[in-house]
């Protein structure tokens, strides 16, 4: 995908990928078409609805905005429920509902396929007054309030292709529908790189706000116990792993809190640990240097629910979202703001 590999057998790699991505292409924007054009049907909840979403697969943070936007409207004191798809859920929650169980323990967050019926849950059985839609940009059923699109600065259109070619979920024009954009980890790219990507979202949506912010070590989690301030670790040799959708972001923040990584190993967004992994991971442990402290990510730790792997304390990197002060930011927030003016049901 990213054009790194050479050779024959990589660039007719790329020429198949690319001859699918038409056909990807085309597939997306007819369903587009069949929703702008009123063909398909899109149900509108009792209460506001804020999308939290992106244009890319992968990671860009999408977990810590929403727990950033359940916050906020909080702090507005709204009752507040989370909504996603919950990829991966058949056998119980998974590990972004788990995080933010540990995190949010008093908001609500309901996962199934039909979300315009998880909305009516929300609103009816739980009196909540907002709902925060968890990957919701290219779910077009729910009508929402405020379109949030998350755009990662360190890689923020893919590769430049759609899938299966690229990582772009649907096309770069599609931003026209948002109301707002965030550039996340936006301290991980240069000035200039980033000022690139606030253009071309300009140049598809020249009104809505774009905010930059950057994912913020906030404590060292271990299983069981109480968190621990990211100075414990810092300046600290360490041997790390995740299983996370962008896996250079981890390793970059980890060099940004001074950790010397010793080793880095990586499974694929969402892996489900298997007993076979653990002891696999729990022999890696024990042969990393006897002064390095073994890290994961708190998506990875929620899943694995052990303080210790090969004998060895297991430490896990809490990240927040933090907005960075400006003007756009103060767009932003006061559309979100504006939304909590209107309380109480509406009709349908």
């Amino acid at each position: 995908m990213s054009g790194r590999a050479r050779g024959l057998g990589a660039t007719a790699a790329r020429g198949a990928l690319a001859a699918a991505s038409v056909g990807y292409r085309a597939a997306v924007r007819l369903r587009n078409w069949t929703y702008d054009a009123g063909w398909r049907a899109i149900e509108r909840a009792a209460v506001p609805v804020v999308s939290v979403g992106n244009l890319t697969a992968g990671g860009t943070g999408k977990t810590p905005c929403v727990e950033y936007l359940a916050r906020f409207f909080r702090d507005c004191e709204m009752r507040v429920a989370i909504l996603s798809r919950g990829y991966g859920t058949e056998s119980g929650p998974n590990d972004e509902a788990l995080v933010l169980e540990e995190n949010l323990p008093d908001v609500p967050h309901l996962q199934g396929q039909d979300r315009s019926a998880l909305a009516r849950t929300a609103v009816e059985e739980l009196e909540s007054e907002l709902l925060i839609l968890d990957d919701g940009f290219q779910h077009r059923r729910l009508a929402r309030d405020f379109d949030l699109v998350l755009v990662d600065a360190t890689n923020p259109w893919g590769y430049g292709w759609l899938l299966p070619r690229g990582l772009l979920r649907e096309p770069i024009d599609a931003l026209r529908r948002a109301h707002g954009a965030v550039i996340t980890r936006s301290n991980q790219a240069p000035d200039m790189e980033v000022e690139r990507v606030v253009e071309r979202i300009r140049r598809h949506n020249p009104a809505a706000p774009i905010a930059r912010a950057v994912h913020q070590p906030a404590a060292w989690r271990r299983h069981g116990q109480p968190d621990s301030p990211i100075a414990d670790l810092a300046g600290r040799t360490v041997s790390a792993f995740c299983g996370l959708g962008n896996p250079a972001a981890f390793r970059a923040t980890l060099d940004g809190i001074g950790c010397r990584v010793a080793d880095f190993r990586t499974f694929p967004d969402h892996h489900a640990y298997s007993r076979a992994d653990v002891a696999d991971l729990s022999r890696w442990a024990e042969r990393q240097p006897s002064d390095a402290a073994i890290v994961t990510t708190q998506k990875d730790l929620v899943k694995l629910r052990t303080a210790v792997l090969g004998g060895r304390d297991l430490f896990a990197l809490r990240i927040a979202l933090e907005i960075l002060p400006g003007s756009e930011a103060d767009r932003l927030h006061r559309a979100l703001r504006q939304l909590t003016t209107n309380l109480g049901h509406r009709a349908p």
